[in-house]
């Protein structure tokens, strides 16, 4: 399998998360259903328990795919909503060369 993969890194202002993580919830959900280049969108939290940080991993089929997925109604809903309590964000993006 191939594919593109982009690492999100949100730092979150203080007493957001639980809202956050519903915003980027219906996001991920609404991603992988409605958008066939999207294969794969996992929210994670940190194990130690920082309340503000927030991590994406998302599989698109291509770097074009991961486009259109910036211009869909959802992600501009979900990045208009949430841009008050972001008070950092770090994207990396990656080439998936196996999945095992």
């Amino acid at each position: 399998m191939s594919g593109f993969v982009i690492w999100v890194v949100f730092r979150l202002r203080p007493g957001t998360r639980d809202r956050f993580l519903e915003l980027v919830s219906q996001n991920a959900t609404t991603s992988v259903r409605d958008e066939p280049g999207c294969s794969r969108f996992d929210v994670a939290v940190p194990r130690d328990g920082d309340a503000d940080v927030v991590v994406l991993y998302e599989i698109y089929d291509s770097a074009d795919a991961f486009q259109a997925h910036l211009q869909t109604a959802h992600f501009k809903a979900f990045d208009a909503a949430t841009a008050a309590m972001v008070e950092d964000k770090r994207i990396e993006q990656y080439n998936l060369t196996h999945i095992g």
